[in-house]
């Protein structure tokens, strides 16, 4: 998702190399100037095949952290069948018909599309791909629309306007206070943009909902639904162990973590992430490739699912001494100081660090209580 919540602006600490020369070329770095992370790089307009049957096309989008998203394209007797066809609006649709006709494939021919989870730029295309062909769209058992910031780019001034002031008024208190600038919808929410805003919101209800190790025939051979929440409670991998190949849209990520939001119904989404996190490690023995939802494949899935959970245990680790250092009550937005950079403080940090505190505080690190309409916390 975007920016300021949500999609992965945070960075593991360890980032193994991806096994892929990058499609995109690289300036030499300036003094002092870190290079962009894989998931960074502007979208190429290449399409490698990446497994067989698979192709990789790059979509662009422009969000704090990423610059594309993987839209992956599986061939077989019916056609072609793609996953997470970029953001909403007219120009990611535009690029999303031109790399499809590059590799050869008109819209009607696209039979399927799977959406790993309900974040904009991996559902947007979905709804149209279905009105201009007839596709079937495919997600997780529990798939369920959230509420986006990003404003779309095919609204007139009016529109623009009645879709400002629809978020003005549907904001959410989070669980520890405030109102956050990106909530989810509440299901009548979402019926009521879906009726005032359609071409925004016009994404339909899956037609197939996988459960979990249900398989799907794709580019001639079955692959495994894998559910996978953390990043979001519906996300969904398909693992394909005829070829070794795991599609693991943003659950795993070649050199950044996803996002874990306090805002998941899960009591403990940290734990649940690591749950998910030990439950994709166990296919690392049988996959050979790994295409993620941003930056380049890469090959050692157990290696980067320990990167990961290592990454999120020294953020437990530095929340408890930075806490102890505060020595009182402290609110969420205080103690996301102490796990992100002054840059990075927002709704996002905010949230995350809530999900670092919940999985404290249910094992009896953390003292909790309620000042007037929000919750502060004490470390012990």
């Amino acid at each position: 998702m975007t920016g300021t919540h949500h999609d992965h602006s945070h960075a593991a600490d360890s980032s193994p190399t991806s096994s892929t020369t990058p499609s995109t070329p690289t300036t030499p770095d300036a003094p002092g100037v870190r290079p962009p992370r894989q998931e960074q790089l502007p979208a190429s307009d290449e399409i490698t095949e990446v497994a067989p049957g698979v192709l990789r096309m790059q979509l662009p989008i422009s969000m704090p952290g990423l610059g594309h998203v993987n839209c992956y394209a599986l061939e077989d007797e019916r056609g072609v069948a793609v996953v997470d066809p970029g953001l909403p609006g007219k120009e990611s649709f535009r690029v999303l018909t031109a790399r499809l006709k590059q590799a050869g494939f008109p819209l009607k021919r696209v039979h399927s599309v799977i959406v790993t989870h309900s974040h904009p730029d991996h559902f947007g295309g979905a709804g149209r791909l279905r009105l201009e062909s007839g596709a079937d769209v495919i997600a997780h058992r529990s798939f369920n629309l959230w509420w986006d910031p990003t404003e779309p780019d095919d609204l007139g001034p009016e529109e623009l306007a009645e879709y400002r002031e629809f978020v003005r008024n549907h904001r959410h208190v989070t669980p520890w206070g405030g109102t956050p600038p990106r909530p989810p919808f509440k299901r009548r929410v979402q019926m009521d943009v879906r009726r005032r805003l359609p071409r925004l919101f016009g994404t339909p209800k899956p037609s197939v909902r996988l459960d979990d190790a249900q398989t799907i025939r794709l580019a001639r051979r079955d692959w495994v639904a894998v559910h996978t929440p953390g990043h979001t409670a519906d996300h969904l991998c398909l693992f394909d162990p005829t070829e070794g190949t795991l599609l693991s849209g943003d659950h795993v990520l070649p050199t950044i973590t996803p996002h874990i939001s306090g805002l998941l119904a899960a009591a403990d989404p940290l734990q649940q992430f690591f749950d998910s996190l030990n439950k994709i490690a166990a296919v690392g023995a049988k996959s050979r490739r790994v295409l993620p939802a941003h930056g380049h494949p890469f090959d050692d899935l157990k290696a980067r699912t320990d990167a990961i959970q290592e990454h999120h245990i020294e953020r437990l680790e530095k929340l408890r001494t930075g806490g102890r250092d505060i020595g009182r009550f402290a609110t969420v937005p205080e103690l996301s100081q102490v796990l992100f950079s002054a840059r990075a403080q927002g709704s996002m940090a905010d949230s995350e660090t809530f999900a670092h505190i919940e999985h404290l505080r249910l094992r009896g690190e953390i003292e909790q209580r309620t000042v007037g309409d929000h919750r502060e916390y004490l470390l012990h």
